[in-house]
């Protein structure tokens, strides 16, 4: 799931955390114990050519996912299809974390991070050493007017 026209550059793999948010709100609110969230460590392939999160589907069944709306998506090579969206996927990675929805792609063995992933973590993709990195080490700064 990939934007058009996208060539590979800036793909790599990254360790990270995904959880099911409404557990995390449970848990900060004393209703579950934090050892009770439903979380996952996997792999996740960074992709700067991607706009959304992708999970496969065996995690988001696994975490309980709340299931969203049906989407249309278009892989890289052009075929076009629907796939069914999953809510409430909290995402940890480099001590960032933010929730997001998910695109549930039933046979992928690993995660797609895309650039609405990368940018509210205000992460920055660095092509040649293969890894995200902060934009800036202080924490994230995010820009208004």
């Amino acid at each position: 799931m990939r934007t058009k026209g996208g060539n590979g550059v800036g793909r790599f793999s990254v360790e990270f955390e995904v959880a099911n948010n409404d557990d995390l709100v449970l848990a900060d609110r004393g209703h579950l114990q934090p050892d009770q969230v439903r979380r996952q460590t996997l792999q996740g392939i960074v992709d700067s050519g991607a706009a959304m999160l992708v999970l496969p589907q065996a995690v988001v069944k696994q975490l309980g996912l709340r299931p969203g709306r049906t989407v249309n998506v278009r892989y890289a090579d052009g075929r076009e299809t629907q796939r069914r969206e999953a809510k409430g996927a909290a995402v940890k990675l480099l001590d960032r974390d933010d929730t997001f929805t998910a695109i549930v792609e039933p046979k992928r063995k690993t995660a797609l991070i895309g650039a609405i992933v990368l940018e509210a973590l205000d992460l920055l993709v660095d092509c040649k050493k293969k890894c995200v990195v902060p934009r800036d080490p202080r924490g994230e700064i995010f820009e208004i007017e």
